[in-house]
């Protein structure tokens, strides 16, 4: 009866790693650029797995930064120049560390504030069966039993 409660508790921590492992996970930072700098980031994504990047320059110059994204084998997915925000998903097609990258090598005088959000994985529905229901957000408007009387405006 002793070994039943370590195999029962054994297989609980099991079942919540299993559990972690299918939720997205990702990181949100603000960080500064200086002047003439480049700062990288590194993340390590599964074939098939979706990932997303947003961005934006919070304080500095003309508000804008480059910004470029890396598969594994050093192939840029994505680049930009000179943004002030932007977003970019992209479904990984290779697994292993991928690379993004924020750039103000072209700045000679002014710094940046950065802020991203990188978040990798599928994010669930709100609601589990969200995708098998009818929402406020779906309905056509016009779409009523029955039909509403013409609005009359006083004169």
């Amino acid at each position: 009866m002793g070994s039943a409660a370590p195999l029962s508790a054994s297989v609980l921590l099991l079942l919540l790693l299993l559990r972690r492992a299918e939720q997205p996970r990702g990181a949100e930072l603000t960080f500064e650029l200086p002047d003439n700098a480049k700062q990288c980031f590194h993340e390590e994504v599964e074939q098939g797995v979706k990932f997303s990047l947003d961005y934006q320059v919070i304080t500095g110059g003309h508000y804008d930064v480059d910004c470029y994204v890396e598969d594994p084998q050093g192939n840029t997915i994505y680049r930009e120049t000179k943004k002030q925000y932007d977003s970019f998903t992209y479904r990984a097609e290779v697994k292993g560390v991928y690379q993004f990258c924020f750039s103000n090598e072209f700045s000679t005088f002014s710094h940046k504030t950065v802020y991203f959000d990188f978040q990798v994985g599928d994010e669930p529905p709100i609601l589990p069966d969200m995708g098998n229901r009818v929402t406020a957000l779906t309905q056509c408007p016009n779409a009523s039993p029955t039909p509403l009387p013409p609005l009359r405006v006083p004169v």
